[in-house]
């Protein structure tokens, strides 16, 4: 069989993983039996894949490949029969069990071995980048899935809890499957331990506005005097804000309030069917523009730090640039954490986002429908499979155990869906077009967007191990962002991912982050440049962004006397009903 063209091999493969049914299917599917190392590459069943993959690879690393395989097979069964323990080193097989019986440890190095094999091919194969990006990202999903560490039948953890347990640990298992089996959904924490209100989402406040799209949350202030200038804080509409308000200790709402900020928060609706034909106009206009424009009449103040986190931050640039054609510039300081305006360099999300796949989305959503937060968390969790996916199918259902309490993964289970005109929009405009980055390519609201028209001081941050926004491509944003007057923009690169690195406590001073504050220099244009003149400090990078806010915030006053204003009541305590919708 000849090897298909690349394109079309990636996306027959991609549809798979964008179907949820294909984790229950890996669920129950028979256990890879490892197969027998071999001499020749006939005996081996992996010579049908090399024969699959061998019509779009150069012959001559399709050779090294297959040399370099068969010497490695042959090694591996001259150890096996010799009674020597293969030496691996992968975390799913670090458990002892794994090298005390002699055929378990064949069976992981075997699996390792065929792995990057596997691999190996895909990445040779003769294709674009893109296109080799997404064959290696689906060879790689049915690699992690086939891992013996996933299967009772090559487990030897799970065999050996089970006589510890005297077969209890098998049914806990299974309860704990059909449990999960009813939710439609992998738990990875104990969600009986939290409650939004209760003790997520616990700093205090009062919602002082609502419309159909979003909630409006004041936070009490902390301190006797406060900044002049708010801060308005829009989270993604993809997930829940109380990631930026979980737990006390690790709340940076919390911490901000405690720096002397009057803070806003913008709680999003959980869309249902009534939202069903919601766009990104909308989200622009009658979410951040309409709360921009709240906080400004409740607090009396003519500018507001603008705050935006992923793809909340995506939708603040846009709604000052909206209003920056419409001749208003309303922004005191506009922050951006992890946030994509040129999307040239999506990380390992461009395997999802192609014309064909697109076009499949708008010909099923565009009209109107919700893309289901299930859906969307599926797709997430195929970015780290080993961590989000198969490490609890080995823990809750072969081994019986019940997962930890943790607030980040709890919050990371309490999916939202998206209203399908707006996830189509943004899917081709930004991730497939990229035309959010081109003046005047595009009209939102009725005005031509232009980013470089906001006028106010940036600050920017990255995280350096970041899989969702590379911090290369959060840092574009620098060269978008006030083209006129480049030394109003600040990067901050923070240590760890998505959002370890920005959920980085300053009371706890861990981890790391870079900054490049050079006087007297221009200021680099590229990421790599810009790293290569940074410096590292210990701790969080929570307090440079307060000083930030501070030297952009005006004179100190008085801390506002009650929530909102004669014309915005409080109309429930924060963090509001919107928050505590659920998607399924």
């Amino acid at each position: 069989m000849n090897m298909p063209d690349p394109q079309a091999f990636a996306a027959s493969w991609m549809n798979q993983f964008t179907d949820p049914s294909v984790w229950q299917g890996w669920m129950t599917m028979p256990a890879m039996t490892p197969p027998a190392a071999a001499t020749s590459l006939g005996a081996n069943p992996l010579a049908g894949v090399l024969k699959d993959f061998g019509a779009g690879i150069a012959p001559a690393k399709l050779e090294n490949i297959r040399d370099d395989y068969l010497k490695k097979a042959g090694q591996l069964w001259q150890d096996f029969v010799s009674g020597k323990t293969p030496e691996f080193h992968d975390k799913r097989f670090s458990a002892s069990e794994w090298r005390e019986n002699p055929l378990s440890s064949f069976s992981a190095a075997s699996y390792l071995l065929n792995s990057e094999f596997m691999l190996a091919l895909a990445d040779a194969v003769d294709a674009g980048p893109r296109e080799r990006q997404k064959i290696r990202f689906a060879v790689q999903q049915m690699v992690d899935a086939m891992s013996p560490a996933n299967f009772f039948a090559t487990n030897p953890e799970a065999q050996k809890k089970m006589l510890e347990t005297k077969g209890e640990s098998l049914t806990k298992g299974l309860t704990n499957l059909l449990s999960d089996l009813q939710k439609g959904r992998i738990s990875q924490t104990d969600e009986s331990a939290f409650e939004v209100g209760r003790n997520v989402g616990t700093t205090p406040g009062q919602v002082v506005f609502e419309n159909e799209l979003f909630q409006l949350i004041q936070y009490t202030p902390a301190t006797p005097t406060v900044k002049a200038v708010p801060l308005l804080m829009i989270p993604p509409c993809i997930n829940k804000f109380y990631i930026l308000d979980l737990q006390p200790e690790n709340s940076l709402v919390r911490y901000v309030v405690e720096q002397g900020n009057t803070v806003f928060m913008v709680s999003w609706r959980n869309p249902d069917r009534e939202l069903g034909n919601i766009g990104w106009d909308d989200y622009v206009e009658t979410g951040a523009i309409k709360a921009i424009e709240v906080v400004r009449e409740i607090t009396g103040q003519d500018k507001t730090h603008v705050f935006g986190f992923c793809v909340g931050g995506t939708i603040a640039a846009t709604a000052l640039s909206v209003l920056a054609a419409r001749g208003q510039q309303p922004a005191a300081s506009l922050s951006l954490l992890t946030t994509l305006l040129d999307f040239d360099n999506t990380g390992v999300l461009e395997v999802f986002v192609d014309e064909a796949q697109v076009a499949r989305r708008e010909q099923s959503l565009a009209g109107g429908g919700l893309m289901p937060g299930r859906d969307l968390a599926t797709t997430f969790s195929a970015l780290r499979p080993n961590d989000l996916v198969w490490n609890y199918v080995q823990q809750n259902y072969l081994k019986g155990k019940e997962p930890p309490a943790f607030d980040l993964l709890y919050w990371n289970a309490d999916s939202t869906n998206l209203p399908g005109p707006m996830f189509c929009w943004y899917l081709r405009n930004t991730y497939l077009e990229n035309k959010l980055k081109v003046p005047g390519a595009l009209t939102v609201c009725g005005v031509p967007v232009d980013l470089g028209r906001i006028d106010c001081p940036v600050f920017l941050y990255g995280s350096k191990e970041d899989h969702i926004v590379p911090w290369e491509a959060a840092f574009a944003s620098m060269n978008l962002l006030n083209p006129k007057n480049p030394k109003a923009n600040r990067y901050v690169l923070g240590a760890s991912g998505h959002i370890a690195g920005v959920i980085n406590p300053a009371s706890k001073n861990k981890r790391s982050y870079w900054v490049n504050d050079k006087n007297g220099k221009a200021r680099p244009k590229t990421a790599e440049a810009w790293f290569a003149g940074a410096t590292e400090q210990k701790g969080s990078w929570w307090p440079e962004w307060a000083r930030f806010l501070a030297q952009n915030g005006g004179a100190d006053v008085p801390a506002p006397a009650a929530f909102g204003n004669a014309h915005y009541q409080p109309l429930e305590a924060a963090p509001g009903r919107y928050v505590k919708a659920r998607a399924d």
